[in-house]
């Protein structure tokens, strides 16, 4: 049986890990990124959303390398801010049509330069934070016109892991990875 420490994570697009390196903040939309961007509602009007796993602990990840977890949504919903409160997501901005303004907002706040940023979205409303990032990042299922301004397409459709994968991407970059990886195996 080979190594697990000698197997490669997928390979990187070289200008993705270029972006990628010295990211300090990773903001992510919610619906169409952490979901799969459907609206389930029960006939009581309570709404429902599946967030994957993969993804909250490739946040946790990040995080734990030293880089700020962020989330801007244009809606507000009560199971988002749950999710995000269980994973210890320490800047949640729901209600935000204009994603671009909000991430202003949080590098004025964070004081880290639009150069250290990564933001992931899929549709129109997140574009201009995507082009305002210093990686931009969409997923396959993402807009069209998205996909052609983002530095990075993930492989995984939203709400199936698409966040572990560019959490994954941020910590190959920084060098970071395999310290992630390795906590995870015990001695034979």
């Amino acid at each position: 049986m080979s190594n697990p420490m000698t197997l490669q994570p997928p390979e990187w697009p070289a200008a993705a890990l270029e972006k990628a390196r010295g990211i300090r903040l990773l903001a992510l939309d919610v619906d169409g990124i952490m979901t799969d961007g459907k609206l389930f509602f029960s006939a009581n009007g309570d709404e429902l959303k599946a967030f994957n796993i993969l993804d909250g602990l490739g946040m946790k990840q990040v995080m734990a390398a030293g880089i700020t977890v962020a989330v801007i949504t244009g809606r507000t919903s009560p199971l988002t801010e749950k999710r995000m409160r269980d994973l210890g997501i320490p800047h949640l901005m729901q209600g935000r049509e204009d994603k671009r303004v909000a991430l202003l907002e949080l590098n004025e706040t964070l004081g880290i330069p639009a150069a250290q940023i990564a933001y992931m979205g899929d549709d129109l409303p997140d574009l201009p934070a995507i082009r305002y990032a210093g990686l931009g990042i969409t997923v396959p299922d993402g807009h069209w016109f998205v996909r052609q301004h983002a530095d990075y397409c993930t492989r995984a459709a939203g709400g199936s892991g698409a966040v572990r994968e560019a959490c994954d991407l941020l910590l190959t970059a920084n060098g970071q990875l395999d310290a992630a990886l390795a906590r995870y195996l015990e001695p034979r």
